[in-house]
């Protein structure tokens, strides 16, 4: 992926610096003393200000993402927000020599094309004919260690061994799941947990499947087509850019899996290879396109100058267009793992033995096209989200880009807001930092701690709470925190990634309390290394390993999110530093924690 950083901030005019030290050093508290080295020390805590600034994004870039967003979140605070989808399709690849798959049957078309005057047998018109096309769109599974039926084993390594997850015992024959060697593949579809729909998901709803007549270009020509053409949220691809309608189909979200069944061999009378699980397939969206469309825009484009390459292919059918008529779900997808099969019959030639006559026999196989794939760690392809937003409510809308310290802080995902954190004054801190050092302070560690705005969220009935916050130097768009450093306890989880930074969701119950983010690292590089008080950059994060930023544009200017806030339909709203006197204990503040020599 080519996401490009900027610097992008500037810094805020003001001169409270003594000012604001002065208050700080009032609130140093004592809380131990001790020894280092045979000299007295002090151990104490120090809390200084903290200055928010809520942005507003009105656009972001959403091409070539991790993960794409379809349907309708209705968040209770934000509004709603419609998602869709328009995407290239990638022809497959021969895997053994990386060549293009372009032939349908067994002959070329120029073959089939001298059928009536070549002496060879063997060469007849194939007669290809689509028998069906499906559209397969997997759903995002959850990750990580969870043990949904508590048997011991995790949910993914449940499905590694091919046991259900939701049942102790996958076979019924009274021997748990982490004890029988011998549990059986039998054909009862597995369940999984979905975490990454959000809605109604008991509802049916309409998937809406067109073709899209704009073109996706992959290098941008205001740059000589050196960089990678940008698509962002707020372009609009539908209707002026759709035409056919390819599927309109009501459908109903299942965890089950899908399940196919290998054909019974008429010559094995004492086995039914039909009940024999042949495929599975990960619970998503599988629906029957239209296969005339497909019939003469792939089948009969076979040895035309359409299917020639992938670049005359993306000029003739340029993508597909999709959409869900409902305002209850809103469902996430990898396009790296969805496909489009073109099943379709051709006559094979099957020469006579014996003097017996030479016969045809309808042969069955299928095209597999892509959308987007990842080839050296690049996205190859394009695809595009697009985000049409509810207007905020006018306390929100109110709040953002007025370049005032917040009361509030809010945060949305998709194109949404993030929040710009200053440390120690609004300037750049160098007279607080300046003291700090003085007082040959050793930072054992430094919180920002975000506290959640319950009465808020409980006014419009409660949200679903992001999991997980992301803090940032947001003029480098580096993290603050440090890879090699960090706590991890599971890699396939994303909140077991880097505890020590945090940033997740503390609770009572089922409601959120506060966000913890641990920048300890960030103020010893101020302190020790007089690294520069960047200002910083706080979104939310659906997945913390990943960095990586996109343009986006603010109030007309170019600034640049973390791409796994883009990907994320969430909301919430946090206190800031300028509160009222009822929620000083709520109040945004950096504490550290030292130890001084006396």
């Amino acid at each position: 992926m080519n996401f490009f950083a900027k610097n992008i901030f500037s810094a805020f005019a003001g001169s409270l610096l003594m000012l604001l030290f002065i208050s700080c050093e009032e609130e140093l508290n004592t809380i131990g003393e001790g020894v280092v080295a045979g000299e007295p020390f002090t151990t104490g805590k120090a809390e200084f200000d903290v200055f928010a600034f809520n942005r507003n994004i009105e656009a972001v870039q959403t091409n070539r993402l991790p993960i794409y967003q379809l349907g309708t979140y209705n968040d209770p605070i934000y509004g709603k927000t419609e998602a869709r989808i328009t995407s290239q399709l990638r022809l497959p690849i021969n895997q053994n020599s990386g060549a293009l798959l372009n032939t349908f049957g067994d002959l070329t078309q120029a073959t089939e094309d001298i059928a009536a005057t070549d002496d060879v047998d063997s060469t007849i018109e194939e007669n290809e004919t689509v028998k069906e096309v499906i559209l397969y769109l997997p759903y995002q599974l959850s990750l990580g260690s969870k043990d949904s039926d508590g048997d011991g084993l995790s949910d993914d390594e449940e499905r590694r061994r091919g046991t259900d997850p939701f049942n102790v015992d996958t076979d019924g024959d009274g021997i748990n799941d982490p004890e029988d060697s011998d549990t059986l593949d039998d054909s009862a579809p597995r369940t999984f947990n979905l975490d990454s729909i959000f809605g109604n998901r008991n509802e049916s709803f309409k998937i809406k499947v067109e073709r899209s007549t704009f073109f996706l270009r992959d290098l941008d020509p205001n740059s000589n087509f050196e960089e990678s053409q940008e698509y962002f949220s707020n372009q609009q691809f539908s209707p002026a850019f759709t035409t056919d309608v390819l599927a309109d189909t009501l459908i109903t979200v299942s965890n089950e899996e899908f399940l196919f069944f290998e054909d019974d061999d008429p010559d094995t009378e004492d086995v039914d290879e039909s009940l024999v699980v042949d495929t599975r397939l990960n619970p998503g969206i599988r629906i029957n396109l239209d296969p005339d469309f497909f019939q003469e825009n792939i089948i009969e484009k076979e040895g035309k100058s359409e299917l020639l390459s992938q670049s005359n292919f993306n000029e003739f059918l340029r993508g597909l267009h999709f959409s869900i008529d409902s305002d209850e779900i809103m469902l996430l997808f990898d396009l790296t793992q969805a496909n489009l099969t073109i099943t379709y019959e051709y006559d094979n030639f099957v020469s006579g033995e014996d003097g017996a006559a030479n016969t045809t026999e309808r042969i069955e196989r299928d095209f597999v096209l892509g959308f987007l794939q990842v080839a050296g760690g690049a996205v190859i392809g394009n695809a595009v989200n697009t985000f049409n937003n509810d207007a905020y409510p006018v306390e929100i809308s109110s709040e953002l880009d007025t370049d005032e310290n917040a009361e509030r802080i809010f945060l949305k995902g998709g194109a949404g807001t993030f929040t710009e954190i200053q440390l120690f004054d609004e300037v750049d801190g160098s007279a607080i930092i300046n003291q700090i050092k003085q007082n040959n302070w050793i930072i054992n560690e430094a919180n920002l701690v975000f506290s959640i705005d319950r009465e808020m969220l409980a006014a419009v009935g409660g949200t679903i709470e992001p999991p997980r916050i992301y803090l940032f130097n947001a003029e480098t768009n580096q993290p603050l925190y440090n890879q090699f450093t960090e706590v991890t306890t599971n890699e396939e989880n994303p909140l077991g990634i880097f505890l020590n930074y945090d940033g997740i969701i503390n609770k009572e119950g089922d409601s959120g309390v506060d966000y913890t983010v641990r920048i300890t690292e960030h103020i010893n590089n101020l302190v020790v290394r007089d690294s520069t008080n960047a200002r910083l950059g706080l979104s939310l994060t659906s997945n913390i390993v990943i960095p990586n930023v996109a343009n986006a544009m603010n109030t007309g200017s170019e600034v640049s999110v973390p791409i796994m806030s883009t990907v994320n339909p969430l909301g919430t709203v946090l206190f800031g530093s300028n509160v009222s006197s009822s929620n000083e204990s709520k109040k945004l503040k950096l504490q550290i924690f030292y130890t001084e020599a006396n």
